[in-house]
């Protein structure tokens, strides 16, 4: 940052040196040449009324003055200029009386130097048709590099404070990002609930602050999901896999006393509630990871009337469906929702199950009420958790695996919809409700 201040502000210095240059150098070289130019005309006056004289004695400052007719001849000049051959004969053109140019020659006091001359044709003289010159010599800052030395020195220092400041300008401002880093290098996956401290100024900064602490929040908290969710599957699989184990090694110590029938059976179960808590994981890790399948145009009503038909319940299911009510979607992921939810449903309801889909405000909307105990108000978030089994679920059937309702609202997110708990208008019971865009309905 420093650096590309430095190269701004050397070019922009470097051109205000340049044309500073050029605008005291031209407004010196005409300040000079109306000076000689007035002495000229002064002369002129001069020679116009007075006898002809061979020395002109000037009335300024202008102490070099020749007077020099059209063959050459040096006809008048000033006491500095006396005996001295001319030292130009430049005649301006045709219809103008005053010619400018600068001339470099050598003059008393014997210095080579550089001289403004202003010439002004006089033609009704005592000395007839003639050209007065008047000379300047210019001064020492428009032929040496002294004015240019001088500008580069300052411009130098300037740009050397400017260098400066803009190193601790941009100093001051990185100065937080180097705290941020300071601070982020000490944060481990062990410990992350260290937060930045947010600058009180309100600029991109503190922005940028609040960014990085609501990161390591949801940081936090997915490393936390995790471990919890890493306690309770291991917690889930050592509970068959001990069963399993216990059963097996009490077949092998005493043969006799088991049947070995019934073992195999016990050991059977234990082996398919494994392969349920597995293939739950499975899924849940394959929705975790965003895994997408190409959509197809599902008729609700159509996946509801197969599922419940293939699939059996141990109570009375009622269906109502509107039909044509359809939406875009995984058939397979859908029709696994559909299941973890009949199949909860059908695990707490004591006489049916309703079912019942329809539309509204561009939604396709698909209930699933049991006329069980039903979910109190403070645990209807609570149930979409992984590996949450309410009091209740946990004495009446102990084979769910935990996971069928946060699978199903995983499912639900994934398809761009929601699944809640709401309450049973109907009388008691759960009623979980899932709302997905209809396949007519434009992205939003």
């Amino acid at each position: 940052m420093t650096l590309i201040a430095i190269i701004a502000f050397a070019l922009v210095l470097g051109m205000g040196m340049f044309v500073t240059l050029q605008v005291v150098k031209t407004r010196l070289s005409a300040d000079l040449s109306d000076l000689a130019a007035d002495a000229a005309a002064n002369t002129a006056l001069d020679i116009e009324k007075g006898p002809a004289d061979t020395v002109i004695f000037p009335l300024n400052r202008v102490n070099r003055i020749q007077v020099v007719a059209n063959d050459g001849r040096v006809v008048a000049a000033s006491p500095a200029m006396k005996e001295k051959p001319p030292l130009t004969q430049k005649r301006p053109p045709p219809g103008q009386a005053r010619v400018d140019e600068t001339v470099c020659a050598t003059l008393p006091p014997k210095e080579r130097a550089c001289y403004s001359v202003a010439g002004l044709r006089v033609e009704d003289s005592v000395y007839g048709d003639v050209m007065i010159y008047a000379i300047m010599p210019e001064p020492p800052l428009l032929r040496s590099s002294f004015l240019a030395i001088t500008l580069t020195l300052f411009s130098s220092g300037l740009l050397a404070l400017l260098g400066w400041g803009a190193w601790q300008l941009a100093g001051r401002t990185l100065a937080p990002v180097e705290r941020i880093r300071a601070e982020m290098t000490e944060i481990t996956a062990s410990d992350l609930s260290r937060r930045m401290p947010v600058p009180a100024s309100g600029n991109e900064m503190a922005q940028l602050t609040q960014t990085i602490n609501a990161t390591l929040e949801r940081l936090e908290r997915a490393v936390e999901n995790q471990r919890r969710f890493a306690s309770d599957a291991s917690h889930e699989l050592r509970t068959p896999l001990t069963g399993l184990r216990t059963k097996l090694e009490l077949a092998i110590s005493d043969p006799e006393a088991e049947d070995p029938l019934t073992t195999m059976r016990s050991v059977l179960a234990d082996a398919d509630r494994l392969q349920a808590v597995i293939e739950d994981l499975l899924l849940l890790a394959c929705l975790d990871s965003g895994v997408r399948v190409a959509p197809e145009v599902i008729d609700l009503a159509d996946l509801v009337t197969s599922e419940v038909r293939r699939r059996p319940t141990r109570h009375e299911v009622l269906l109502k469906l509107d039909p044509g009510v359809t939406v875009r979607g995984s058939r397979v992921q859908l029709v696994r929702l559909l299941t973890n939810l009949l199949a909860n449903a059908d695990r707490h309801a004591v006489k049916e199950v309703q079912v019942r889909v329809g539309s509204r405000l561009g939604e396709a909307v698909l209930e699933v009420i049991d006329d069980g105990l039903g979910i109190p108000e403070t645990e209807r978030e609570r149930v979409f958790q992984r590996f949450t089994r309410l009091d209740s679920a946990r004495s009446r059937d102990a084979g769910g695996t935990g996971l069928g309702l946060s699978i199903a609202r995983d499912i639900a997110v994934a398809h761009r919809g929601r699944l809640y708990a709401a309450d049973n208008t109907t009388g008691r019971g759960a009623r979980l409700v899932l709302r997905l865009p209809l396949s007519t309905a434009p992205d939003s």
